[in-house]
């Protein structure tokens, strides 16, 4: 669901490097959860009433045809672990295992974070809109699965998460019915040029493809690409989300809250990024691009990405987010470190400001082939 996050630090039961804390393949140590930050995967919660009642009727029809899609369940025998895992793990150095361990869990929890809240529901909706209903059921077991192999993936080095103490402890973020679209249609159209943008450069590098994880992505980001036409054809069925003045205003700030939070956090971990072989800055930049370019088949308008203030912008939110860490790294009690860390996140609103108020674009100006 929720594209990979990333962390300056990850907290594995003592250091990365104890192996008093990791366990084995075959018995993996119960990882700590990380610490949640801004950065980090949130897991949600909405209005199922609301959802219930929705009317579907304007968009019915592709609805339906979508539901169709998600029931031939193309990557039911996708996702088969296979000889090329055994000893993968074993063949990283330290670092490049502390930074890829580090994605693992992040993206596990994404994952299985998108299957909660597809499962509840399809669960609280189901008698009174059973095709919705249907829907999210479906995607919760396509985000399920994806969690599964993501977890098996990290007892290749000593580790798991347990994800039934994630469900009862990690805080739940309450977001109304338009911003769960929003919010995860971005989601999941991000995740999918971040996991094809991924496979493609390694079908050209198979030298930087350092786990067999990775062979499963072009059809793991298809998944991806479907969960996203589905809020798609939802938003569609809902007209007040994508059309008007309020809309577009929510649409700006959904696409730059995704499209900074993701370009921070993934420069702040490079060093996973250069270990396959990637630059995060020029990675992020066409992921982005690429994103807002297909967001405009829906939203009604999308960010001016081409503009080099934005760029500039993004760079700056990036030094203040380093600064910040080097607060949080220093000594001092937390107060002292609040107040030091006072203008860096001053600096960050006004520089999100801006960002937020640089003239977006109409997208049937941007896309008129499609709109």
């Amino acid at each position: 669901m929720v594209p990979p996050a990333a962390t300056a630090s990850t907290s594995l039961q003592g250091s990365p490097q104890a192996p008093e804390s990791l366990g084995s393949p075959p018995a993996p140590a119960v990882k700590d959860p990380a610490k949640d930050t801004i950065l980090t995967p949130r897991f949600y919660t909405t209005d199922f009433e609301a959802m219930a009642a929705m009317d579907l009727r304007p968009n019915e029809a592709e609805l339906e045809a979508i539901c169709e899609e998600f029931r031939k369940d193309y990557n039911r025998h996708h996702f088969v672990r296979n000889e090329e895992f055994e000893g993968a793990a074993d063949k990283l150095d330290p670092q490049t295992r502390k930074v890829f361990v580090e994605f693992l869990e992040q993206s596990c929890t994404s994952e299985f974070s998108g299957f909660l809240l597809y499962k509840e529901l399809s669960r609280r909706i189901k008698e009174k809109n059973p095709l919705l209903a249907e829907c999210f059921a479906h995607m919760a077991r396509d985000e399920a699965r994806h969690a599964g192999f993501l977890n098996k993936s990290m007892a290749d080095f000593g580790l798991q998460l347990d994800l039934g103490f994630l469900t009862a402890n990690k805080a739940y973020t309450y977001f109304k019915p338009k911003f769960i679209f929003y919010a995860t249609y971005l989601s999941e159209k991000i995740g999918y040029w971040r996991y094809i943008a991924i496979y493609r450069h390694l079908e050209k590098h198979p030298e930087s493809k350092i786990f067999p994880i990775f062979n499963f992505f072009e059809n793991w980001c298809q998944d991806e690409n479907r969960h996203g036409d589905f809020f798609d054809a939802l938003m569609k069925a809902q007209p007040d989300t994508v059309r008007g003045f309020t809309a577009r205003l929510w649409c700006r700030f959904f696409l730059l809250a995704v499209f900074a939070t993701m370009y921070v956090r993934d420069v702040a971990r490079k060093e996973f990024y250069e270990a396959l072989g990637l630059d995060a800055r020029e990675y992020d930049k066409e992921v982005i691009i690429k994103t807002n370019e297909t967001s405009a088949r829906v939203f009604p308008v999308v960010l001016d990405v081409e503009n080099p203030r934005f760029w500039i912008r993004l760079e700056r939110l990036v030094r203040n987010n380093e600064a910040l860490n080097a607060v949080e790294a220093g000594d001092g009690p937390a107060p002292i470190k609040a107040l030091r860390k006072l203008p860096f996140w001053g600096a960050n609103a006004i520089e999100m400001a801006k960002l937020f108020l640089m003239a977006p674009i109409r997208s049937e100006a941007f896309q008129p082939s499609v709109r």
